[in-house]
């Protein structure tokens, strides 16, 4: 694979993607930005230009939002934990799997991790649920200025507070190192938490 060419054609689809809603220059960080995240990570070097698309896909829709260079056409909630490996990647899925499309879900971390809690990934497959971007991603302030709500869980200040955003802080088991039982448990706690918070944005 020839992957300055590859990320060379990423720039130019993402270019074509957000003509007149961003410069080229802005695309091309975009998308180095989401490489240098995701490229130390990469079991499989093919799947690596996938992976980087749609992170920096994620990040530029994030900053339209943001920006009010793109309208939200659904509400935006983001979900923060201190890894990105356990939690808030949960609670993520669960509103996404739950809401059949009509919220937009991002989720981050203070300080992310290297990998997702492996049980997480296990006690969601049971439900059928699978992990659209399975890799902890950093806090940014594109994410938290682009979400109309912000669930926090165990990270203290790390977020920033804006005005006009809906804040809550969810008070949830870590699943690190525990047994999948009590994973399964922190999972069905989430879709609680998940469904009311739902019913109270859409109902």
């Amino acid at each position: 694979m020839n992957t300055d060419a590859t990320f060379a054609a990423l720039v130019d689809d993402l270019g074509y993607a957000y003509e007149g809603v961003f410069s080229r220059e802005t695309v091309a960080q975009a998308v180095a930005d989401a490489r240098e995240l995701l490229e130390p990570r990469a079991t499989i070097d093919e799947f690596l230009p996938v992976l980087v698309a749609r992170q920096a896909r994620e990040q530029l829709m994030a900053a339209a939002q943001a920006e009010g260079r793109i309208a939200k056409p659904v509400p935006e909630i983001l979900f923060v934990c201190v890894h990105n490996a356990g939690r808030s990647q949960m609670a993520a899925a669960l509103a996404e799997h739950l809401s059949a499309r009509r919220v937009h879900v991002r989720s981050a971390g203070s300080k992310p991790a290297d990998t997702v809690n492996p049980s997480v990934i296990e006690v969601l497959a049971e439900r059928g649920i699978p992990l659209s971007q399975p890799y902890p991603k950093p806090l940014t302030d594109t994410a938290v200025r682009a979400a109309d709500v912000i669930v926090t869980m165990g990270c203290g200040d790390a977020c920033p507070v804006y005005p006009g955003k809906r804040y809550e802080d969810w008070t949830v088991a870590d699943p690190a190192d525990q047994p999948i039982e009590v994973v399964r448990d922190i999972r069905d706690d989430l879709q609680r938490r998940v469904s009311i918070l739902l019913r109270d944005l859409l109902d």
